[in-house]
């Protein structure tokens, strides 16, 4: 995997691939061999693990000076202001569309028919009131929500303070400066750190692998399928669409340019870990100026869910089904509309979305127990959903660049 002149992204992918055959080989003598079980193991865990605490170190510095240099870069806040209407709009649009997809392959798929499962509890998470959530995007203490990692208040208090800077003259743009330097620290030390992407991808996935071999995945193939399929699905149709219609390019030139992104975010499951990744392929390999992708990557990472809202659709079918529940056409309507607002206050964490679910069910009127169907394979659906919801990111912010009139990278 060090091999010279070998690209990070072929390095990934062998980590990758080789982390799966481990995982499988070693899985099923990890509990009888001692040597497996008390030191491979943990020390892949350990390695896997800090490569992830490193990614999730270099969030809230990268996001939040990069979004005030963004903000300040724009210059007109008209300007921001437009390019902030096109990114939700497309983001809620992108989300919608996954969950009708995701409702289509549910029922067409019915992953859940035949199966006979019962007496799975789960502590139901209350669902958030949608003005609650609205109101949490504003921060009361900007501290309290650096040192929480609040993304969503960070990249409010952001943007005021971006745009602030500007208005305050020649003393502003001092200060701009600074954050101009400190987000390419940030930049630096995140290619730093993906050196050991290859390694921290192993461990990650080699631990997966040998937790939730192929024997605990037979019983549940179809809703594993149902959302794999559909996510395929999302990225091809959507994805590309909107890369053909808007930014005059080739569907495969998109998926090269963000394919390191996307390995990150199935293995890490974590869309706001994968950020500093997300950042310098869309500016790298895209050519989407730091403006606009400082701005539109974050948010994404915080409001665009794509594949976790598919991820919804199949899996509020698959619990009807399992508990013979009749989700009538209105029923499903509703899970549109709940799961689009509800992605808007889910984290960009692994098993999040898990979270979200619970929602999903308690307002459909569907057995909160059926989250305990589906949290022996989250981890599984968790990778394909958070590979979605990053190239979503990807997506979006291309577009939103080519409407402003960037001109991305040739073929």
């Amino acid at each position: 995997m060090a091999s010279k002149g070998m690209s990070l992204l072929w390095k990934i992918s062998i980590g990758f691939v080789l982390g799966i055959l481990f995982g499988f080989a070693v899985g099923p003598k990890v509990s009888e061999t001692v040597v497996l079980s008390g030191y491979v193991m943990p020390f892949l865990d350990m390695v896997g693990k800090i490569f992830l605490t490193l990614l999730k170190m270099l969030i809230v510095p990268l996001v939040f000076s990069s979004i005030v240099v963004g903000a300040a870069s724009i210059g007109d806040p008209k300007k921001l202001g437009r390019i902030g209407a096109k990114t939700v709009a497309l983001y809620l649009l992108t989300t919608a569309v996954a969950i009708v997809i995701g409702l289509l392959l549910g029922n067409l798929v019915q992953p859940g028919v035949g199966m006979n499962i019962a007496g799975a509890k789960a502590n139901p998470v209350p669902a958030k009131p949608l003005m609650d959530v609205f109101l949490d995007i504003f921060p009361a203490n900007p501290i309290e929500s650096l040192v929480k990692a609040n993304m969503l208040q960070i990249i409010v208090f952001a943007l005021f303070f971006g745009v602030a800077a500007l208005f305050a003259g020649d003393k502003g743009k001092r200060v701009v400066g600074a954050f101009d330097s400190i987000a390419e620290v940030m930049y630096s030390m995140t290619h730093t750190i993906m050196r050991m992407a290859p390694y921290g991808v192993f461990a990650l996935i080699a631990v997966t692998a040998s937790k939730y071999g192929l024997s605990i995945l037979a019983p549940f193939a179809k809703v594993i399928f149902a959302v794999y399929l559909g996510c395929f699905l999302h990225a091809l149709i959507v994805y590309s669409g909107l890369v053909v219609v808007f930014c005059k390019r080739s569907p495969l030139w998109y998926f090269k340019g963000v394919q390191e992104a996307s390995i990150t975010a199935f293995v890490t499951r974590s869309s706001s870990g994968t950020l500093p990744i997300t950042i310098a392929n869309v500016q790298d390999n895209l050519g989407v100026s730091e403006s606009v992708s400082s701005f539109v990557l974050p948010l994404g990472a915080t409001i665009n869910m794509d594949g976790t809202a598919l991820y919804q659709g199949v899996c509020a079918l698959f619990v009807a089904q399992a508990f013979g529940v009749d989700l009538s056409l209105n029923a499903q309507l509703g899970i549109i509309v709940t799961a689009t607002l509800a992605s808007i206050g889910t984290a960009g964490v692994p098993g999040a979305g898990l979270i979200m679910l619970t929602l999903v069910l308690t307002s459909s009127g569907l057995p909160i127990e059926g989250i305990g169907l589906v949290a022996g394979i989250d981890a599984v659906l968790d990778a394909a959903r958070t590979c979605i919801n990053v190239t979503g990111d990807t997506a979006v912010c291309a577009v939103v660049a080519a409407s402003e009139g960037e001109k991305l990278l040739d073929n």
